[in-house]
């Protein structure tokens, strides 16, 4: 039998991002309206958010909101305009580090893109495992035309996701893509209508509710991590990480239920 989730819902609360958990999903919500800017509350925020989600064994997978009509605009220049060198220096790795706690978070992640995810907006959306855009939606990272570049991973994840020169036009162009142009070259990986960007991101996670939860972590392990190594490393880290796998009680069941013919009843441990 399939694992049946607990439909209560909890949430976890901060004044700008919410954690709600429903039937093994975690949604991760923005609430700093009109455009859920990202300044350094949001960014924390993020960050206890994605650590909460990690430890929770009742999340199975996360989604990523920002409600139904904008993701994220963007990084709060208000908040910047008037920041030094030193100023910046002291929080960059920290900004840096609130997105990639979000690309840790060791479960299938979606973004649930409506209106625009633009700079630190896209960026949240590049942590992600996917992208699911709505029709209307616009991506994209328009710092060069405040005369910096992005500073939370957009230049280091874009290129791995669309290659370098895609990344250096976008990033270096400042333009706006729609979703169409983003499914193209793989900045989005679905387009739905702007009504049901939430529900197709369900869609994306639901075959994973009920999966080997080790084996899960160690497959997102084994890709992300791998791109930061050599082949000849990757292939060892790969590996390692399939041997441990064995230590296992779901590939246990799971190779006992593949010579029985029956579906795997997989705990999760």
């Amino acid at each position: 039998m399939a694992r049946d989730f607990d439909e209560e819902v909890r949430l976890s609360v901060g004044e700008f991002v919410r954690l709600e958990t429903r039937d093994g999903i975690g949604t991760i919500r923005l609430e700093r309206p009109p455009m859920n800017a990202l300044n350094t509350q949001v960014q924390e925020e993020l960050r206890a958010a994605a650590t909460a989600a990690t430890a929770d064994s009742g999340v199975r997978a996360v989604i990523v909101y920002g409600g139904e009509k904008v993701f994220a605009a963007g990084a709060d220049i208000k908040e910047m305009a008037d920041m030094s060198y030193v100023d910046m220096a002291e929080r960059a790795a920290e900004l840096s580090s609130a997105l990639g706690a979000i690309a840790r978070i060791p479960k299938p992640v979606v973004a649930a893109i409506t209106g625009y995810a633009l700079g630190g907006g896209c960026e949240l959306a590049l942590a992600c495992d996917w992208r699911v855009v709505a029709e209307d939606a616009k991506l994209g990272q328009p710092e060069i035309k405040l005369g910096i570049i992005p500073g939370a991973g957009g230049t280091q994840r874009l290129a791995r996701l669309v290659g370098p020169a895609r990344a250096k036009d976008l990033i270096m162009s400042g333009r706006m893509v729609d979703a169409q142009e983003a499914l193209r070259i793989g900045l989005a990986d679905r387009v739905a209508p702007a009504a049901e960007v939430y529900d197709a991101a369900v869609a994306m996670v639901q075959p994973y509710l009920n999966g080997p939860v080790q084996a899960l972590r160690a497959a997102k392990l084994a890709v992300d991590g791998g791109l930061d190594m050599d082949l000849a490393s990757g292939l060892a880290w790969e590996s390692q990480l399939f041997a441990a796998l064995f230590a296992t009680d779901d590939r246990r069941e799971g190779m006992a239920a593949f010579v029985a013919k029956r579906k795997p009843d997989f705990t999760g441990r």
